[in-house]
């Protein structure tokens, strides 16, 4: 556990982390799963956004209550207790790993502009994707220091593409007009369609509670985790407004549906020339910063758990340098069996299948942390207003919304990812009693 005086991540490294976290594969992978929604997925871009910074507000007012590493375990734990503590961490941990095996496949599809035979070979695809995990995993293993410069180095490229694809929009505007804009049809718009593309655009911005998991990592924690958390959430959504949506009305729906690289092929067919092979070495880059700091999350969070007693006690040993080496290899060997488990997929159709699952895994943090914001306000156990418990109650009901827009195959599947944590709970609870009895 790092002392106070040498806490590795300041605010700057704290927002990259929000920041990497968030622009991660969902701007250079979600235009080709939200193609087909049209102007419903601009809709749902608008609406994620208000939810995003809802649920920025929300982790934001909790770290300074309770600046506690763990996060969303933390802040479940102080209103509703241990067991749905446990269950908000066990899930959110799954949501971790899951989001690792997604932003690892769309780092490698995004390398296939330049290695063709990766999207031709599936099974080339999930080694390639497996090499990319475990390269990861040895950065964050030298430490939180080399994990949060390897951060800011990778937040500050990734965001080079992504003001040129935003300015080849503009020009494509100023060249054609509205004309080159997709016609908005208020018939094609339904209930349903924002809703499911409500769900996809939420993975974009998973991420927005990334500060506030290495609370233990970062320097003046109730200070920096609320302002990092506040202007990461908000700058990365309005980067996914302008560059998303501008791809999406732009380009024809038979261009980016099923594209491995869909701001690549955006830059092609508006005649972007060398740009697109340079588009898509960023795009890898932004997909790998991405999966370092999510990975940072992945040890981090059951090493937290693990010192509360509510994970292996083993998972919580660190290093030297305060690194949870056990923790790392562990999550990455559970991303290596799911990779491989899908290898057999097209890289987008595995991607958008792990998108929507760690979403699913994410809510339910993202729901009981909002409700605790109520409770422990209700309790005065943390200080609130009308407008922070008002603001609380939009975060609990857009949670709840989204994992509707999920689907059922994958609220299924998060379901049972969910009941799986049970018998693990039962049986560390159990331990820790003989261990009791036998100390006594």
């Amino acid at each position: 556990m790092a002392s106070a005086s040498a806490r590795p991540l300041g605010l700057w490294m704290c927002t990259a982390l929000v920041v990497g976290n968030m622009i991660g594969s969902g701007v250079f992978m979600l235009p080709a799963s939200l193609a087909p929604y049209g102007w419903n997925a601009v809709i749902a871009w608008l609406i994620t956004i208000g939810g995003a910074l809802c649920l920025a507000l929300v982790f934001a007012r909790l770290a300074q209550a309770f600046p506690r590493a763990g996060g969303p375990f933390a802040y479940t734990e102080e209103a509703f207790g241990r067991p749905a503590g446990f269950m908000v961490a066990w899930s959110y941990w799954i949501s971790v790993w899951v989001s690792n095996a997604a932003l690892a496949i769309a780092a490698v599809s995004y390398t296939s502009v330049f290695v063709p035979a990766l999207t031709r070979t599936p099974g080339l695809s999930a080694l390639m994707t497996v090499a990319v995990v475990w390269i990861a995993t040895a950065i964050n293993c030298a430490g939180a220091r080399s994990a949060g410069w390897t951060q800011m180095i990778t937040t500050i490229l990734k965001l080079a593409p992504l003001a040129a694809v935003g300015g080849l929009a503009g020009l494509v505007l100023l060249r054609k007009g509205p004309a080159a804009i997709a016609p908005f049809e208020p018939a094609a718009l339904s209930g349903g369609s924002i809703t499911a593309a409500a769900a996809l655009t939420l993975w974009a911005l998973l991420g927005v509670e990334s500060a506030t998991i290495p609370a233990e990592q970062v320097d003046q924690p109730a200070r920096n985790i609320p302002r990092s958390t506040l202007a990461g959430t908000a700058f990365t959504g309005l980067v996914y407004l302008l560059v998303s949506s501008g791809v999406l009305l732009l380009t024809p729906v038979s261009v980016l549906q099923g594209s491995n690289a869909p701001l690549v092929d955006f830059v092609a067919y508006h005649g972007g020339g060398d740009l697109r092979l340079a588009l898509a070495a960023f795009a890898a880059i932004s997909a790998l910063g991405a999966l370092n700091g999510w990975v940072l999350l992945q040890g981090e969070m059951p090493a937290a758990m693990a010192r509360e007693g509510v994970f292996p006690a083993w998972m919580g040993k660190v290093t030297a340098n305060g690194t949870p080496v056990r923790a790392h290899i562990m999550s990455s060997v559970l991303v290596t069996i799911l990779v491989l488990m899908n290898y057999a997929k097209s890289m987008a159709d595995a991607f958008t299948f792990m998108a929507l699952l760690a979403t699913a895994s994410s809510l339910f943090a993202y729901l009981f942390c909002s409700l605790a914001v109520l409770k422990l306000g209700r309790e005065k156990r943390m200080a609130t207003s009308p407008a922070l418990a008002t603001v609380a109650a939009i975060a609990a009901v857009y949670s709840a919304w989204t994992f509707y827009g999920a689907g059922w195959s994958v609220t299924f599947w998060g379901l049972v990812l969910l009941a799986a944590g049970v018998p693990v709970y039962l049986l560390i609870r159990r331990t820790a009693g003989k261990r009791s009895e036998t100390a006594r």
